[in-house]
């Protein structure tokens, strides 16, 4: 039997505010253990939770980003379970009533576009920290385990696809994506290393053709793309085996080794009614107006999907888009400044992603720091195209831009790179060399050998120290060639 995978992932995004979702203490990750803790957060009796606005604009931009709909009223809920870095033992968070349903990500994988739907995405708070103390710092071998609960309550974003992917690569590819949104909206940094973004995939497998949903499987413990796509490969592989084999698979949530690269079981997998999910009683329903809305999407920026698009019909093709709009504000800015004044858009792609990033890299230098403007570029793409440099003096050119001598034309001027394009110049070298090689002119004459031209043109560019333009040195060695001594056309 041929089987299909069914993966859904939900990712949890930690926002960047300066204070915690639902009381004033600061969310910095710096400070000692619990030092950035209150009766909120912590729980206390008596303490009363107050939302954050910030917090709830970012998933608003978040939400519309995707194309979700903000719903006009949304209300919190209280999920009830009991671990150890919950304080309260339960979690402010939402269930029926979030603020954002439905929107879609587009991704691409292999020139093809795909759209995974997202089922919602809503608010709630983080956990504390916990470290476990022992061999390797993993739970099974801990002989203590230590609670810092100043991550507890910080504003956490639960963004949860619909099961439209079906291959571990395109689940890396979604949350790849995803990120990249994210960090576009600047609601978050968005860094796996540090947990601020986070990532549980849903894993069943179902007959090829067929249109119901299998058993879910919960997969936790995924600290990066290349951890969640061999994941999500090892679970399908597993539960296929399962299913081939006679084996009962069960709904559950299993923990990924990295080490290991396997899945092993945590806990059976709870349903929404295990939570008991009831309105959060110290908290009065949201309301979103349309001025609200609409103000929170002016302000949304360009989406990584819709640069790639613009660079593409500017004329880049997928790959190039895609390099680009991954690349630095700035290197975009020069682009979209020298393609704006008419530079060819592949020529200036090519010069900004080949020798400017490795002229920064070589000084040390990040983007913004970068000595190139928009018109600058624009200049040595135009001189290049004229024949006034070469390609290969171009690069001295540029280098010399990049170290601040001047503008292309002047820097070609003052390190003597202009190109002489003048046929009566390059024409009497070229006499030069065929009368000092009568053996490789005899060759092509003769024998037809086409590697002859070659040879006498970097003769010709030998003579003039590189300065003579290719394209004329070629026609002029091709069209003296083809004549006999005396101007009499070869015959063959």
């Amino acid at each position: 039997m041929t089987w299909e995978p069914v993966i859904g992932v939900e990712v949890h995004v930690e926002l960047s505010t300066r204070s915690k979702m639902f009381c004033g203490c600061a969310v910095d990750f710096t400070s000692p253990p619990n030092t950035n803790v209150c009766p909120v957060c912590l729980g206390l009796p008596g303490a009363l939770p107050v939302p954050n606005r910030r917090a709830i604009e970012h998933l608003m931009s978040i939400g519309l980003a995707l194309g979700s709909e903000v719903s006009s009223r949304s209300v919190f809920h209280r999920k009830n379970y009991f671990y150890a870095d919950l304080p309260k033992n339960y979690q402010i968070s939402q269930y029926d009533v979030p603020v954002c349903r439905g929107g879609h990500l587009d991704i691409t994988v292999d020139g093809e576009t795909r759209r995974i739907g997202i089922e919602r995405a809503h608010m709630e708070e983080d956990t504390g920290k916990s470290t476990h103390v022992g061999l390797g710092g993993r739970i099974h071998a801990a002989s203590a385990t230590l609670l810092d609960f100043n991550r507890s309550g910080v504003p956490l974003v639960e963004i949860v696809s619909r099961p439209d992917i079906h291959s571990a690569s395109d689940a890396r590819v979604f949350a790849q994506e995803l990120r990249g949104l994210v960090l576009e909206l600047g609601v978050s940094d968005a860094r796996l290393e540090e947990g601020s973004l986070r990532f549980d995939a849903n894993v069943s497998i179902r007959p090829a053709g067929s249109t119901g949903l299998g058993t879910k499987v919960e997969i936790k413990n995924m600290n990066s793309f290349r951890s969640l796509e061999r994941a999500v490969d090892h679970e399908v592989s597993r539960q296929i085996g399962v299913a081939e084999s006679g084996g009962e698979l069960v709904q559950e949530t299993r923990h990924w080794d990295e080490e290991a690269g396997v899945t092993h079981p945590m806990r059976t997998k709870e349903g929404s009614s295990d939570y008991r999910y009831f309105t959060e009683p110290d908290l009065v329903p949201m309301t979103f107006d349309d001025a609200w809305i609409s103000s929170v999407a002016a302000t949304l920026p360009e989406l990584p999907a819709q640069r790639r698009s613009r660079y593409q019909e500017v004329g880049l093709d997928g790959r190039q888009a895609a390099t680009l709009a991954e690349s630095p504000p700035r290197i975009r800015q020069v682009f979209d400044e020298a393609t704006g004044l008419g530079a060819d858009p592949t020529a200036a792609f090519n010069w900004l992603s080949g020798e400017v990033v490795s002229h920064l890299r070589r000084a040390g230098l990040e983007s913004e720091e970068l000595h190139l403007g928009g018109a600058e570029l624009f200049e040595l793409v135009t001189i290049v195209e004229e024949g006034l440099v070469s390609a290969t003096a171009a690069k001295e050119v540029l280098e010399g831009v990049l170290t601040g001598e001047g503008g292309p034309r002047e820097v070609a001027s003052s390190r003597d790179l202009i190109q002489v394009s003048d046929a009566t110049r390059i024409g009497e070298v070229v006499d030069a060399v065929l009368t000092a090689n009568p053996d490789a002119v005899a060759g092509y004459r003769d024998r037809g050998e086409e590697k002859v031209v070659g040879f006498l043109v970097g003769q010709v560019m030998r003579q003039t120290q590189g300065k003579a333009d290719p394209r004329v040195v070629n026609e002029l060695l091709r069209e003296k060639l083809a004549s006999q001594p005396g101007g009499t056309p070869a015959t063959g």
